[in-house]
């Protein structure tokens, strides 16, 4: 996925033509020969993608639509996994595969609906005086998602100010915030408002159906076992997935499920082949990258809010960013939208999060194991690193972007999966995708249709 910034309703692209636009950038700035390019084209085209080796364990790790946010977070959390397809409980006996899934929940989703769960939960504690004095449900709904602000996604996830109001009013400490503004509502409120984003109704109830299609980034696309990686790698490469399923034809399950990370690691241990040999061995210059230049990196200060940092994700699109400090912007860690986890399932994290910096967030994360302590520590190479380098060090520590900086350690560009899976391939004059009797095409604009709408 592109750290670049992105436009579109819910953080989803706005337009195909962006698609095209991107691509064109990315085969414009090669220095390949136009010969090898066509080849290696030619040759993923062949490879089915039935030959592709199966998710750990050999099966693909599924999220009931009626399992609740929090249950949904354990489950990816320990699977050790950033997404997982969402299971409709009332489709088992269905043939088609649109009616049995509802798509792929991964952490952007859970972080579009924390941010506007937080604002939704702490503008609802100004209305607690309200709710206490005796003003009832009616005319709290009535007054409720005008006046405060729950429109949109949040509406449609069934969060209405009114229930949270009685919530509050039902004994979560709401005379500490009374009658103030949300914020600060929330900051007094401490462990309570963390009590009521996860452990009071209608959180605690909230189930993956609610949010997985109004707050996800990317459409659901699956493909059969007899498509070519060529249109695998396309999907996450031009198209912007970061997963594609993989489903039999005549047979709704799934598969497979493959993703930008897993290609690169199957990229990884091609070392060796003279196909990969002859491209790995150029300087990432010579291939255009970074895609992402210095001027369109998105990074957060270190005394930056951690919530700025996650809205910031949100806003641009993107799975991750540097954290930087000073003027010159040396880098000093890297925040991963998979972190999210960390707020929802600690709640010494959590507490007071509206005043939690960054670098406070990353400290205590780092403090909690040797092993998180890596998942804040920057991966950086240099103008000079050569494309194998790169796939090597994005393989081993198992990163989805790598920042390319200058002498004074300085952000001078963004490195993603997706960039590296668009070096190998090239898309054929005409190629026209289609995911069971749908172009690739035709299902992005029924997205944007849908989101519009």
């Amino acid at each position: 996925m592109s750290d670049a910034k992105a436009k579109g309703k819910g953080g989803e692209k706005s337009d195909v033509s962006d698609y095209d636009a991107y691509f064109e950038l990315v085969q414009s700035r090669k220095k390949l020969s136009p010969s090898l390019q066509e080849k290696l084209t030619a040759a993923f085209s062949r490879i089915p993608v039935s030959s592709f080796p199966q998710v750990p364990r050999g099966k693909v790790i599924e999220i009931q639509a009626d399992t609740t946010i929090s249950d949904a977070v354990k489950i990816l959390s320990e699977s050790n996994i950033l997404s997982a397809p969402v299971k409709h409980p009332d489709a088992v006996d269905s043939t088609d595969w649109k009616e049995r899934y509802l798509g792929i929940l991964d952490y952007s989703t859970i972080v579009l609906w924390v941010l506007e769960t937080a604002d939704l939960a702490a503008a609802a504690l100004t209305a607690t005086s309200a709710t206490a004095a005796g003003i009832g449900a009616g005319a709290a709904t009535t007054l409720g998602a005008v006046a405060l602000g729950a429109t949109g996604p949040v509406a449609a996830a069934g969060l209405t100010v009114a229930a949270v109001g009685a919530a509050v009013a039902g004994g979560v400490a709401a005379d500490k915030g009374m009658g103030k503004d949300a914020p600060t509502a929330a900051d007094e409120l401490g462990e309570d408002f963390y009590k009521i984003i996860l452990h009071e109704e209608p959180f605690k109830s909230t189930q993956v159906k609610s949010i997985v299609k109004s707050y996800r980034w990317a459409p659901y696309i699956p493909v059969s076992t007899d498509s070519s990686m060529l249109s695998v790698l396309l999907l996450l490469s031009k198209y912007r997935l970061r997963n594609v399923p993989v489903i039999e034809p005549g047979n709704p399950m799934i598969k497979n499920f493959i993703t930008q990370s897993a290609v690169v690691q199957g990229l990884e241990q091609c070392k060796g082949r003279d196909w990969f040999d002859t491209i790995s061995v150029h300087p990432i210059t010579e291939l255009g990258l970074p895609f992402v230049s210095k001027d369109k990196v998105v990074s957060s200060q270190s005394d930056e809010l951690i919530l700025e940092a996650f809205k910031k994700m949100k806003d641009n699109q993107i799975g991750g960013l540097p954290v930087v400090e000073g003027p010159t912007k040396k880098i000093v860690g890297n925040l991963s939208i998979k972190d999210i986890r960390f707020l929802l399932l600690k709640q010494k994290l959590f507490t007071n999060f509206r005043k939690l910096t960054v670098k406070d967030f990353m400290n205590t994360i780092a403090a909690t194991s040797e092993e998180n302590k890596k998942i804040t520590s920057p991966i950086t190479c240099k103008l000079g690193s050569t494309l194998g380098e790169v796939i090597s060090t994005l393989a081993s520590k198992c990163v989805h972007r790598i920042y390319v900086v200058g002498d004074g350690n300085d952000v001078i560009g963004i490195i993603t999966l997706r960039d590296v899976i668009s070096c190998f391939i090239t898309e054929p004059p005409n190629y026209i995708m289609e995911v069971h009797g749908t172009t690739v095409k035709e299902l992005l604009s029924n997205e944007k249709s849908r989101n519009s709408g």
